[in-house]
Formats: C-alpha cells, sequence, structure tokens
C-alpha cells in the first residue's frame, strides 16, 4: 500500500510521540543521539541528510529514504545533488538497491512537486 508524504510525515510524528512519551528512558536517549548527529557541524546538515540518505538506501530502508530525501531537500538539497548521491547509493549497494532508487525518485518527484505547488500558492 502507497502513503503519501503527508500520510508518512503523520504516522511518523505519531509514533514518535508515542515511543518518546512511553516512559522508557533509552529511547528518548537514542533518538537525541540520532537528532544531534545530523545538525551543522564540520559537515552541514544537507550534506549530513544526504549521507543518512545513501546509507539508508544501501541498507534498503524506504522509510528511512523518504525522511532523508525529505530532510535533504528541507535542507536546500537539489535533485542533482539528489541523484548524485543515489549514484553513490547505487554503485555502493549494486543492483539490488535498483528498486530503492525508484522509491526515492518517486518521493523526491513528489516532494519538489509539493514545494512547487506550496511556492505558487504562496505567490498567489
Amino acid at each position: 500500500m502507497k502513503t503519501t508524504v503527508n500520510e508518512f510525515r503523520t504516522y511518523r510524528a505519531e509514533m514518535n510521540d508515542r515511543i518518546l512519551n512511553s516512559g522508557f528512558r533509552d529511547f528518548n536517549k537514542f533518538f537525541a543521539l540520532d537528532n544531534k548527529a545530523y545538525v551543522d557541524g564540520a559537515l552541514n546538515a544537507k550534506t549530513k541528510e544526504l549521507m543518512g540518505l545513501v546509507a539508508s538506501m544501501v541498507l534498503r530502508c524506504n522509510d528511512c529514504i523518504l525522511y532523508h530525501v525529505d530532510r535533504a531537500i528541507q535542507e536546500g538539497a537539489t535533485e542533482q545533488e539528489l541523484y548524485e548521491s543515489f549514484n553513490i547509493a547505487l554503485i555502493v549497494g549494486g543492483s539490488i538497491v535498483i528498486p530503492h532508487l525508484r522509491y526515492a525518485i518517486e518521493k523526491m518527484d513528489e516532494l519538489f512537486a509539493e514545494r512547487k505547488n506550496e511556492s505558487q500558492t504562496s505567490n498567489s
């Protein structure tokens, strides 16, 4: 079953809230560590999101792929930067990455279309 980007964002937010409010403190510690890894440092956040994207594609996690494509675009990644990142994943992971490459491109197209629609709406 395909989900839209907005359905994914809603589900992710709801479930993260459930997990983080479960009372099991180790979840909170891991999530804090994960969030901190992607902030600007010696590498900027966009570069880190693209690195996370490559790892997610090689590990074949579509939820992770969508998350990192979304975040990379929010951080200013261009279509060409995403294509080059997808290519690194394909080179590292091999042909088994191809179904996830299809998914990544599909979601990238949706996200750029969403941005274009938002931009046109705000300019009207």
